[in-house]
């Protein structure tokens, strides 16, 4: 046996905290979180409490702003509860950008193409389209995985890469507006298959609301979500509980994409009337953030995806006001992350100095 002294600071892991100890723990980070945020904005030569109120006002302060903020709350919200479906299986599921864009142009199809169907009928349609192409664009690593054991991480990453050409290529050919010949680019949507509005804002906040619920008595309460939470925290105990755990994946991640192309469906057909690169614009990756900062629980999810929406509008306020860089938002969003992580480490471990004289055999 070799013998040596302990290094001089260790983790260990830590017991299990009162419930309150957690609250103030996380409330304490979220703090931490204002107070870096304002130091990164005095290093730029401004009020932080100003630049704090004017984001706030920002997102509130009409109701076309509200409707506004709203709007941008959507995608990032369903897309927000597709990720934590296969998430809570611990499948890291770093492709709703790309489900979400399949998701958007399996509906396109619908709404270029079919446009004289009628109106519900087509929204309808459009919404399985949605769906469906997402899920199906989710089943490619799902399938991979349960049969080679590929890491998932890196393929739904790369997925997202091969969705974003594939809106390249229709726009640039088979897809491509004859009436813009100098410019690519794919025709706008007719009234017939844009998304109702309903209290001034797309209706896709009502697919959210409805997906919220559906997510939460699904993972609570049903059998399905059962399953995924033991072969999240073991394949091996799943199996022997005649679990089969490969089907399990390939179900859960369908309905993971699912989820996630119903955001580009809404978000396609309600926002942006049409199909373009830009239909994610970076919301399955914020996703990511906004699930692991709610805890993966949904109603969580709801709030911090709300909150993240109020600070992308606001942001878009003190640029104009202050001639601060909309990029604010995501250094401000990094910060905040960053500090709540750092919580949650501190909730299961702890730093242990070394005993006077202390050593190891």
């Amino acid at each position: 046996m070799s013998s040596g002294k302990e290094p001089l600071i260790r983790t260990a892991k830590r017991a299990d905290l009162p419930r309150y100890q957690i609250y103030l723990l996380r409330a304490a980070a979220l703090l931490l979180a204002l107070v870096a945020g304002g130091l990164f904005i005095l290093c730029l030569g401004h009020n932080p409490l100003v630049i704090y109120a004017t984001i706030i006002k920002g997102a509130f302060r009409s109701p076309m702003v509200i409707q506004a903020t709203i709007k941008i709350m959507i995608p990032l919200f369903i897309c927000s509860l597709g990720v934590t479906v296969a998430f809570k299986m611990r499948f890291w599921n770093i492709g709703a950008e790309g489900q979400l864009i399949m998701g958007a142009v399996f509906a396109s199809y619908f709404a270029l193409f079919h446009s004289d169907w009628p109106h519900w009928v087509l929204i309808i349609v459009m919404i399985i389209a949605g769906f469906a192409g997402g899920g199906l664009f989710g089943l490619i690593p799902a399938y991979f995985n349960a049969k080679w054991g590929t890491n998932e991480t890196l393929f739904t990453l790369m997925l997202n890469y091969i969705a974003l050409n594939i809106i390249c290529l229709l726009r640039d050919t088979v897809w491509a507006d004859p009436k813009s010949p100098g410019f690519p680019k794919i025709a706008r949507f007719a009234q017939n298959s844009q998304l109702d509005k309903l209290f001034g804002v797309q209706m896709g906040w009502i697919f959210g609301l409805i997906l919220l619920i559906f997510v939460f008595v699904y993972l609570k309460y049903t059998k399905h979500g059962y399953e995924i939470s033991v072969v999240g925290n073991s394949h091996g105990t799943a199996k022997y509980a005649g679990m089969n755990v490969k089907k399990i994946i390939l179900r859960t991640m369908f309905l993971s994409g699912g989820i996630c192309g119903i955001a580009g469906m809404a978000q396609a057909t309600g926002s942006d009337m049409t199909l373009a690169t830009g239909v994610a614009g970076g919301v399955g990756f914020t996703a990511i953030i906004v699930a692991w900062l709610a805890q993966l629980n949904p109603w969580g999810i709801l709030l911090v995806s709300f909150l993240f929406s109020v600070l992308e509008k606001g942001s878009t306020v003190i640029q104009s006001e202050y001639g601060l860089s909309a990029d604010c938002a995501d250094v401000l969003q990094g910060i905040i992350l960053f500090c709540v992580l750092a919580s949650e480490f501190f909730l299961r471990y702890q730093f242990v100095l070394r005993k006077k004289g202390g050593g190891r055999s």
